[in-house]
């Protein structure tokens, strides 16, 4: 049984889970402050919450692109190709917002939290209400992320980066007890540096994906529509993706060790054509430019920098 799939999955659901856990760990830190533990539960109810609203959302999602899959028409195949597209784009662009916004906000994370505690603790519709809705929408945000990064990546088989997603998930939570409750240092701000560098680079090769999608809408639009065949500016395969640059087949192709590993983590293609290339820099060097200066511009505290 091939893993492999199971590893960018493990990369985004790792940071995206120790994010949420983050928050769970000052909640509840914060209510202990306050000598208000007894809204523990709320707290956790909000976990459980959040993570069954995730599952839910993938069901739902999941259970589109299989709906689409039975529906016999000659358009299927393109209703098919530009959900996958519309789901990779909606990924990339939740992925890299929350990669730049992090690193920008996270030294400021601790007295957001503070200041949502505090407003549930003082709103009109009862702590318990504002707790729980303060985790949940945390906890979703993340489960919403990662549930569409699986979607978009693992559209015909979602088993294995599932797993991932779980040991990823786990990981998490246990970096957060660690942290929070057995007052283990760890410098955070270097770790969603390294993993920031990683998710770059996954979702990069997301951006790869979507090009295949995009490539074969247009192709099967071609095909049906012969009208359409003026958009495909290369003859055949590549349609939009222009002329062939790398073809690695012989030399490291995307089925066996080490290629598979690339092309699961990282997007790697044993044929890479001229606009996959153009557009693959092009998103480091813009998303990447982004985060780099970001994480340049932010100088935390030496106490933000080691947390125990």
């Amino acid at each position: 049984m091939d893993f492999s799939a199971a590893l960018p999955t493990f990369v985004v659901t790792l940071r995206e889970g120790f994010e949420a856990s983050l928050v769970v760990g000052i909640v509840l830190a914060c209510l202990k402050k306050v000598e208000q533990t007894q809204l523990n539960r709320w707290v956790y109810q909000g976990i459980g919450g959040g993570i069954v609203a995730s599952v839910l959302v993938g069901f739902l999602l999941g259970g589109i692109l299989q709906g689409v899959n039975t529906y016999q028409s000659p358009y299927t195949p393109i209703i098919k190709e530009c959900l996958a597209t519309l789901f990779g784009i909606i990924a990339v662009a939740m992925l890299s917002w929350m990669l730049i916004w992090m690193t920008q906000q996270g030294k400021q994370l601790k007295g957001e939290v503070e200041q949502g505690i505090e407003a549930a603790l003082t709103g009109e519709n009862g702590a318990e209400k504002g707790i729980f809705l303060l985790v949940f929408i945390a906890v979703l945000r993340e489960g919403f992320e990662t549930v569409l990064f699986i979607i978009a990546k693992f559209e015909n088989s979602w088993k294995i980066p599932s797993i991932g997603a779980t040991l990823g998930l786990l990981t998490a939570v246990i970096l957060g007890f660690l942290l929070f409750k057995l007052g283990v240092k760890i410098n955070i701000r270097l770790f969603f540096k390294v993993m920031g560098v990683f998710l770059l680079l996954v979702v990069g090769g997301l951006v790869l994906g979507v090009l295949k999608h995009l490539n074969l809408v247009v192709m099967f639009l071609a095909q049906l529509e012969p009208s359409f065949s003026q958009w495909c500016w290369v003859p055949g395969d590549s349609c939009i993706l222009g002329p062939l640059v790398w073809d690695g087949s012989e030399i490291l192709p995307d089925k066996t060790f080490p290629g598979i590993i690339l092309k699961s983590l990282f997007g790697y293609r044993q044929t890479l054509y001229l606009g996959q290339i153009v557009v693959y820099l092009l998103f480091l060097l813009i998303v990447g430019s982004f985060y780099f200066k970001s994480l340049s511009s932010s100088t935390p505290s030496k106490s933000a920098e080691n947390v125990s």
